[in-house]
């Protein structure tokens, strides 16, 4: 399988993304943005992108009156 090329914008964001995946937190956009050490306005654009390149997906949150905004998950690279 071909690698998708990223940005080091994306790069950040996803990695973010799978750490905080691995440490068992919710990639909630807040969190996400912290890890990434960026803000959340920052990482809007790489969420997108990498939700376009099939690399990130979004979930709604699943717990009715705790929205904390949508959770991002990451897809494993090859």
């Amino acid at each position: 399988m071909q690698q998708v090329p990223l940005s080091e914008l994306e790069e950040r964001v996803y990695q973010a993304v799978y750490a905080l995946e691995v440490q068992g937190q919710v990639p909630y956009p807040a969190v996400i943005a912290e890890e990434a050490g960026l803000t959340e306005e920052e990482i809007v654009a790489p969420l997108r992108m990498l939700s376009e390149k099939n690399l990130l997906h979004r979930e709604d949150s699943p717990m009715a009156g705790l929205d904390f905004g949508p959770r991002w998950c990451a897809r494993q690279m090859a």
